[in-house]
């Protein structure tokens, strides 16, 4: 590190250590690794597209930062004043399209293996492949120490508009782009002992992560360590009905899919009280010009959820709104630290699955950009280290994502549970008004397995021994 080309050192969030450290611990499982995929059509200009990218690393201080560990007791965060990032460049074009592919599917694989030494900046590597002679197939990879999922839009118009200047030799007009040591300031200023007392009381009595265990497959304990994802996209129409349904009963998006994620577990677990995690922005409304940051912003929340079976499950809808609001006013609180409030030992984990309902900021921009190359999005890859994932992708076809620990879960339970997920989803919809206890989701050979199941739990409940 040399000292005349930093500009800054400050600690790192509570988020990003807990990254820093699960990503050192694990340093073979590309975890909190993203791959971007872009297919690009048309003519680009090539030395201006790797142009503007620099430009908008020049931009954002997190774009030039590297992490320091050792030796210190508290891990910090070093921005440099000078940053190069390269555009890699292959050219593919001769070669059959189903061996472009397979090309593409080892280059992907082998670019998360690579992952990134947090110890250099930046993190965050672009590769530009031809494929014929007006497409090409572009990957964007990042670490997510460094950028949320609110971040990446705001990246993208910010390249798009230098490049186009660039192709007409002129200079992007754009806001002076706020630091984000600016959050980090904001972070250190508020009081978590405030919080304290509310963690306490929406988390008195839990003292273990709800199991999995019956939606478990032990088989696949000794299986190579591997993440899938299986989604499903609901139609225009569907979608529509279900965002009315929302607007009519004043409800979020966000509240009917916690509902019935948990609502799912509570019939999975044979629990009526259970535990998981939430995703939120955690980008405070009281920071000016937040949204506009680039940086890493997300933390993930514990929820616990007290089902009433005998409510009315628009009746349960509206009260578990609340709580999910008054949760928000406490989101900046380490996880970390939320747990030891808890009677939960430090060596488990608070929760085993968490929901992510996506809320990216649109471009209007990049909506209408009609420049001299078109963009579709090919794919992402992520994976976190959580075995369970819900991730919903609001848009005027919804998609409904799982992502699982392949270790853990077999395709036909995960399947399941989308099927799941629809029908009590259609359920809500057309009877809102029925007792949480009275929803019926699961198919007759569910059923039979829930019940032996529930049977088993009953079983176990008689011979435990009561504290």
């Amino acid at each position: 590190m040399k000292a005349e080309n930093v500009e800054d050192i400050y600690e790192l969030t509570p988020v990003q250590k807990g990254m820093l450290f699960h990503c050192l611990y694990a340093s073979e499982s590309a975890l909190y690794f993203f791959n971007h995929t872009l297919t690009l059509h048309g003519n680009p200009n090539v030395e201006a597209f790797e142009q503007a990218w620099q430009q908008v690393v020049d931009r954002h201080t997190v774009l030039r930062t590297g992490f320091f560990w050792e030796d210190i007791d508290n891990p910090l965060q070093v921005v440099y004043k000078h940053v190069k990032i390269t555009l890699s460049q292959y050219d593919w074009r001769g070669i059959e399209e189903a061996e472009q592919q397979e090309r593409l599917k080892s280059f992907l694989e082998s670019d998360r293996k690579l992952g990134f030494d947090f110890s250099q900046p930046c993190l965050m590597r672009l590769t530009l492949i031809r494929l014929a002679d007006e497409r090409y197939e572009f990957i964007w990879s990042n670490h997510h120490i460094i950028i949320d999922g609110w971040s990446c839009p705001i990246i993208l118009e910010e390249c798009l508009q230098i490049y186009e200047a660039l192709c007409e030799y002129k200079n992007a007009t754009l806001a002076l782009a706020r630091p984000f040591r600016d959050y980090i300031d904001w972070l250190q200023q508020q009081n978590i002992a405030k919080t304290e007392n509310f963690w306490r009381q929406a988390l008195q009595g839990v003292k273990a992560p709800t199991p999995l265990t019956y939606i478990e497959n032990n088989q696949l304990s000794n299986q190579q360590e591997r993440y899938d994802e299986e989604r499903i996209q609901l139609s225009a129409a569907t979608t529509k009905l279900l965002l009315s349904f929302a607007t009519k009963n004043h409800l979020t998006l966000a509240t009917l899919v916690h509902g019935i994620w948990s609502i799912l577990l509570s019939r999975y677990t044979c629990r009526n009280n259970i535990i998981y995690g939430c995703t939120v922005t955690g980008r405070p409304v009281d920071l000016a010009e937040v949204d506009s940051i680039v940086g890493m912003f997300i933390n993930t929340l514990p929820i616990n959820v007290k089902l009433n079976t005998e409510q009315q499950l628009l009746s349960w809808l509206q009260d578990f709104q609340t709580q999910l609001v008054e949760v928000r006013h406490h989101e900046y609180t380490p996880l970390t630290q939320i747990q030891g409030w808890t009677e939960v030992p430090r060596n488990l984990p608070l929760f085993e699955t968490i929901v992510v309902v996506e809320n990216l900021p649109i471009s209007q921009f990049v909506s209408n950009w009609k420049g001299n190359i078109q963009f579709e999005s090919t794919g992402t890859y992520y994976r976190n280290n959580y075995p369970l994932n819900l991730v919903i992708y609001p848009a005027t076809e919804i998609i409904v994502a799982i992502s699982y620990d392949s270790r853990r879960f077999d395709i036909a339970t995960i399947t399941g549970i989308i099927r799941d997920f629809q029908t009590l989803l259609q359920q809500i919809m057309t009877n809102p008004y029925i007792p949480i206890k009275d929803l019926s989701f699961l198919i007759p050979q569910q059923q039979k397995i829930t019940t032996a199941l529930q049977e088993e739990a009953l079983f176990d409940l008689e011979l435990a021994p009561m504290f």
